[in-house]
């Protein structure tokens, strides 16, 4: 028991050989669990810190629009208050019924226009016939006719009162070539806000990149090139790029004030998210090393001392013991459970020493006699057959035929059947004499094969037996000829006629064959049958030879076989003992090679497989 506890370990020490060392598993393992921990915690903290740090973003490039809109609002707001003034004057009510030249030297000077910080005015009719129009460059003090006559086209493709409706005033961007105009229009009525109208006022307030960067507190630019209707926001890595979109008066963009603005929140948030995982993936690795040394100094150092110690016991086999550690925990309870077991191991192993020199001496008799008895049952058969067998011509018979001879007066035709009767008597009792030469023939060969095993026995008892080439083939013939007269059934045997020298002790291993023979005959008369068969094949393989023992008798279970090799087994119930087959083992690994029985079932016969080293060329030539 305590030995296969052993074999169990060094198996599962030499298993993790195989695939790797345990600390190797544990570097392995450990990595696995660093890697795992840190993509999940990478994980964690990006779906924590990149969702709210992009609100964030979201909410200022929100709120930086909204200024934006607002921004714009506000300067076409100035305007279109500007205008409302225009718009709601009496002047300018009487102005449009009847247009006279003093009313657009008064409201239409230069001065008025620097007054009111616009760049263009123009009236317009409800017909959209434009009453006046004027455009000046008021930095340089000019007029522009230029900018006069494209504003005043643009005024024309206007349908105001679609964009007023009921409103009395309101107000719109105009692109003019490569500027932009914040366009303030009010209807044209009296002071108190009563009549008709009589048609429109406009005014136009140029508006630059400088101004809304000046209002905005950014840089920013007036793009006439890019006018999308809504918000286009354009990320980079490190800044957004934002286009608001300048309405016109057909409610679609004419321009967009673009700027670009840094992700400062975007880029904090990335340097924390990896300053976080930076932190905490470098603990892990910390911890994860640190608990590797830990595992290292606590469990694979002492567990590669006890492997180490058991090493030096199998290459030496010393059962010394383990240098006992002042350890409290399960490694120390290891070591001293390892202790005892050695200890253990080590007093049995002494006593069976003892025991086994004691019951080498007799299992060795009881060996010898085992064999003896099975060598002895041919002789025990020729004997019996010998005694039991009738004289092929009675006697008494025999000496009246003779004395009726010796009378002269026989006729002569009484005298030839007696003649013949004698003759044929006289070669009956030469035939039976010959045969019985024969049988007391085979039974001298049995009595030598006896006397060979216990001239034999001494020097094997002792001693591994000398190995040497010998003709597997005629072996197997002389203990063919014995067994057909071991048993009271009739035995066919079958084996090959080419010589086969292997390397083994030639009275041991005819010896185990004579053994495996006799169980062979009698599973053969146990399964009730008057009859039988024997086959024998030799197969070589490189330098190993296999011999298959094969009958037709009762067979035996499959899950029996460990069975049948223990000491003092039998399944004869008139027999005793059952050293055979135990013997027959010891003996075939004593000359290095191997026996077993395989059966398909019970009623099915059954085949011995001996394994033996083929003997070289050169020797089993010399042997021949």
């Amino acid at each position: 028991m305590i030995g296969d506890r052993i074999r169990a370990v060094r198996g599962r020490i030499g298993r993790w050989r195989g695939r790797g060392s345990l600390g190797v598993k544990l570097v392995v393992i450990l990595t696995a669990v660093g890697l795992a921990g840190s993509v999940a915690l990478t994980l964690l903290l990006a779906s924590v810190i990149v969702p709210s740090f992009n609100q964030l973003e979201a909410k200022s490039i929100d709120a930086q629009v909204d200024r934006t809109h607002a921004a714009l609002g506000d300067f076409a707001t100035k305007v279109e208050n500007a205008v409302r003034d225009y718009g709601d004057w009496t002047a300018s009510y009487t102005y449009m019924a009847h247009p006279t030249p003093e009313f657009e030297r008064e409201s239409f000077s230069t001065l008025a226009m620097a007054n009111l910080n616009v760049d263009g005015m123009a009236y317009v009719g409800n017909d959209g016939r434009i009453v006046i129009a004027r455009w000046r460059d008021l930095a340089r003090g000019l007029d522009r006719p230029d900018r006069r006559d494209a504003f005043a086209t643009a005024l024309v493709h206007t349908d105001f009162k679609r964009f007023l409706g009921t409103k009395s005033s309101g107000h719109y961007y105009l692109r003019l070539g490569d500027e932009l105009a914040a366009i303030g229009v009010a209807k044209v009525r009296r002071s108190d806000g009563t009549g008709d109208p009589h048609g429109y006022v406009v005014m136009a307030r140029r508006i630059t990149s400088r101004a809304l960067s000046d209002v905005l507190q950014l840089r920013a630019k007036i793009d006439l090139a890019n006018a999308p209707d809504a918000n286009r926001i354009v990320a980079a890595n490190a800044t957004m790029r934002i286009a608001v979109p300048i309405q016109g008066a057909d409610g679609h963009a004419v321009a967009s004030a673009a700027f670009t603005v840094p992700r400062d929140v975007s880029v904090l948030g990335q340097r924390m998210l990896l300053l976080a995982v930076t932190g905490a993936v470098v603990l892990l690795l910390g911890v994860l090393a640190m608990l590797r040394r830990m595992i290292t100094r606590l469990v694979l150092r002492p567990l590669a001392r006890v492997e180490q110690h058991m090493q030096v016991v199998r290459s030496s086999g010393a059962l010394g013991l383990l240098p006992d550690e002042t350890r409290k925990d399960e490694i120390g309870s290891l070591g001293r459970s390892f202790n005892a077991m050695l200890q253990q191991l080590k007093d049995l192993r002494e006593q069976l020493e003892v025991q086994s020199f004691a019951l080498g001496k007799s299992e060795s008799a009881v060996a010898v006699m085992h064999n003896v008895r099975n060598a002895l049952n041919p002789i025990s058969t020729i004997l019996s057959q010998g005694i039991a067998q009738a004289p092929p011509v009675d006697r008494a018979v025999l000496e009246r035929a003779v004395a009726e001879l010796a009378q002269d007066d026989l006729p002569a035709p009484r005298r030839a059947k007696l003649v013949a009767f004698v003759s044929a008597a006289i070669e009956a009792e030469n035939a039976d004499r010959a045969h019985r030469r024969d049988q007391l023939q085979i039974g001298r060969e049995a009595m030598s094969h006896v006397l060979e095993i216990i001239g034999e026995q001494q020097s094997a008892a002792h001693e591994r037996p000398p190995v040497e080439p010998c003709d597997i083939t005629e072996i197997i013939a002389r203990n063919a000829t014995i067994a057909r007269y071991s048993g009271g059934v009739s035995i066919a045997f079958s084996f090959p006629a080419q010589p086969c020298y292997v390397l083994a002790s030639r009275i041991i291993l005819s010896q185990v064959i004579g053994n495996l023979f006799s169980n062979a005959a009698d599973a053969i008369a146990a399964k009730g049958t008057a009859s039988g068969s024997i086959t024998v094949s030799i197969e070589e393989d490189g330098d190993t030879a296999r011999i298959a023992i094969r009958d037709d008798g009762e067979g035996f279970a499959a899950d029996a076989t460990p069975t049948l090799f223990q000491r003092g087994f039998s399944t004869r119930k008139y027999k005793s003992g059952g050293l055979g087959l135990h013997w027959c083992a010891n003996s075939m690994v004593a000359m290095q090679g191997t026996l077993r029985l395989e059966s398909e079932g019970v009623g099915r016969g059954a085949v011995a497989v001996l394994t033996l080293g083929l003997a070289p060329r050169a020797a089993s030539e010399l042997a021949a």
